[in-house]
């Protein structure tokens, strides 16, 4: 048989395609035609094995040379003189390459494993293991501002207790002893998240280091860790106050250059503050309110399960007559928009930490940097004491103590402590039986408790209030 040639392939038409061309020593060539039109050639060698005739692979022409075709043929033709099976051959080999690529790919993911960092755990974490109400914007300030800079680049497989206590440590040294607080229960919250899950698992082979932190040896002696402020503002302290917010408005009014006078506590916030002293209701509340759920005319106010603490139940507000005309204020000021309490542009609702700090930073001699003395100002905020009451003597206050405060009034006034409880929507404790069968609201019991409330109130604020009278506008008058 004659040797196959160059020229002899070349000169091969389409029109042949599923043809076969030969060459000695059992190499054979099928002819087809590639998407472009071009001719290819598909060489493969026949041979006989255990009784079964069988084809090699040995290439495909032109872009395998004739030569390198042949010889693939010959060591084919060597293996079957052996008593080797080329094609059985040449699966084991591809098979044991296989093998060898998967296994070095498993090294490399290991590696990579071994290597993950407690920034990668708090990357997984913030993506499948938690969701909070705020977009874990908070976690993630506090991680990126406290933890990460300090534990970010260790190695899971290398993290110690004294990684993470000495991370909590500098914190208290700061003299911000609630951060490292609630930056040990979020430490805590994504180390038992990984340590139920792979990779982070395995990487973990002492344990978690979260169970060896003990945060009382690690805060201040004398800091509380129950966090349970017992501050109350006394009848003669809310008299105060109504008198310092005044006073810093007759200030401004009275200023000849307003634009360098000093600015009165917003209006809305003052409104905000006779709100949740007369209601009860927490600052986060109040700020994520909506003029749609605050009927004027009935009086109620309905604060839906998303924006109650805990997601945990819907609240009906009946509003005192106290109540109601600080609602009807607010709604002179902000009733243009849909929210009671409007950030800048009316979009949205203002950030729920905002009144908080407009009435702390009103409060400056009780802000306290880590050497002692007090802080820079921040910019665009304000840093003086024209809300500090009865000259600081009980300390400072915030918006949960008005909430206290209003219901430490509602306690001295008679009415039942399962009613306090109730009108600031605690989850109360009992039997799951008696839960599903009793369900009265308690709606009357709640209306009278915040009547009298709203009553005291009046009683102390009213005679010096000249702005008592309201003129129902928009909504309010519908």
């Amino acid at each position: 048989m004659a040797k196959l040639t160059q020229r002899t392939l070349e000169a091969i038409r389409p029109d042949q395609a599923g043809t076969t061309v030969r060459d000695d020593g059992g190499l054979l060539g099928r002819v087809r035609i590639k998407t472009d039109g071009s001719v290819a050639i598909s060489f493969y060698y026949r041979y006989r094995f255990d009784g079964k005739s069988k084809d090699y692979s040995c290439g495909t022409w032109p872009s395998d040379g004739l030569s390198a075709i042949r010889m693939q043929r010959d060591i084919a033709r060597s293996k079957v003189a052996d008593g080797i099976d080329p094609g059985a051959d040449k699966k084991v080999a591809r098979h044991e390459k296989q093998e060898a690529v998967a296994a070095k790919l498993a090294e490399i993911e290991s590696k990579r494993v071994e290597g993950l960092t407690v920034l990668d755990m708090f990357d997984a974490w913030m993506t499948d293991g938690v969701r909070r109400k705020d977009g874990n914007a908070q976690l993630k300030r506090l991680f990126v501002a406290d933890i990460l800079p300090g534990l970010g680049r260790v190695a899971i497989k290398a993290v110690t207790e004294h990684d993470i206590r000495a991370v909590l440590r500098a914190l208290v040294d700061r003299g911000v002893n609630r951060t490292a607080v609630v930056a040990r229960n979020s430490l805590t919250q994504m180390f038992a998240w990984a340590q139920k899950r792979q990779p982070w698992r395995k990487l973990m082979v002492d344990g978690n280091p979260m169970d060896l932190i003990e945060i009382d040896k690690i805060v201040s002696p004398d800091y509380d860790l129950t966090n349970q402020s017992d501050r109350i503002l006394s009848q003669d302290e809310i008299v105060e106050l109504r008198d310092l917010l005044r006073l810093a408005e007759d200030e401004y009014a009275n200023a000849l250059n307003k634009r360098v006078a000093r600015r009165p506590l917003e209006r809305t916030t003052q409104r905000g503050i006779w709100i949740m002293l007369s209601t009860l209701c927490r600052v986060g509340e109040l700020s994520m309110a909506r003029w749609e759920h605050v009927d004027l005319v009935a009086g109620e106010w309905f604060i839906p399960k998303e924006n109650v603490k805990g997601s945990l139940a819907d609240m009906r507000v009946y509003l005192s007559p106290f109540a109601l005309t600080e609602f009807q204020r607010l709604y002179a000021l902000t009733g243009h928009s849909d929210w009671c309490f409007p950030s800048y542009g009316d979009k949205h609702h203002i950030d729920t930490k905002s009144m908080t700090k407009q009435i702390g930073d009103r409060q400056a001699m009780f802000k306290k940097e880590k050497d002692g003395k007090a802080p820079a100002p921040l910019q665009k905020r304000r840093s003086d004491n024209t809300l500090v009451v009865a000259d600081g003597r009980n300390g400072a206050w915030t918006p949960h103590d008005l909430r206290r405060t209003g219901a430490t009034m509602m306690q001295a006034l008679g009415v039942p402590l399962d009613t306090i409880d109730r009108c600031q929507n605690h989850v109360l404790k009992g039997s799951k039986v008696r839960r599903h069968y009793l369900h009265h609201d308690y709606a009357s019991e709640k209306r009278e408790a915040w009547r009298v409330l709203g009553a005291r109130l009046f009683e102390l604020l009213q005679p010096n209030d000249g702005a008592s009278n309201v003129v129902l506008i928009g909504r309010a008058a519908a």
